[in-house]
């Protein structure tokens, strides 16, 4: 079998550009919290009694006014009871942000149920990566 032919096509074409939306470079917390700030989406949506809310402004969202856009989950090395998640949120006015779950030992939340309650309560509309993070 000659395969003179194949390696010089291998050789002369161009390599395929493929998206994943399992990507690698979206690995680490801290990978997905820099790409976020670059894009200005670096407002945290946190937890209060009222609903989330943002430090630089007054305002409190309900479920209905959030839309989850993206989630990524990652598992701690040593325990996989040590996992957190990354919400990415959309409000209805615009405004993207996230929230980040922590459970197990890091968990973050005074009321951790009413928190898990409210997340579930906002409709998940899982955005392409690329809309989020592309320009």
């Amino acid at each position: 079998m000659d395969t003179t032919n194949n390696e010089a096509m291998a050789t002369t074409m161009e390599p395929l550009k493929e998206y994943s939306d399992k990507s690698t470079d979206m690995t680490t917390m801290v990978t997905i919290l820099d790409k976020l700030a670059k894009k200005g989406y670096d407002k945290e949506f946190r937890w209060a009694a009222q609903g989330f809310h943002i430090s630089d402004s007054d305002k409190y969202y309900q479920p209905e006014e959030l839309e989850i856009i993206k989630t990524y989950r990652f598992e701690g090395e040593s325990s996989p009871s040590e996992s957190s998640i990354i919400y990415i949120i959309e409000s209805k006015d615009g405004t993207i942000g996230y929230t980040i779950d922590a459970y197990g030992a890091y968990s973050n939340h005074e009321d951790e149920a009413g928190y898990d309650e409210f997340v579930k309560n906002i409709p998940v509309i899982e955005k392409d990566e690329r809309l989020i993070f592309e320009p």
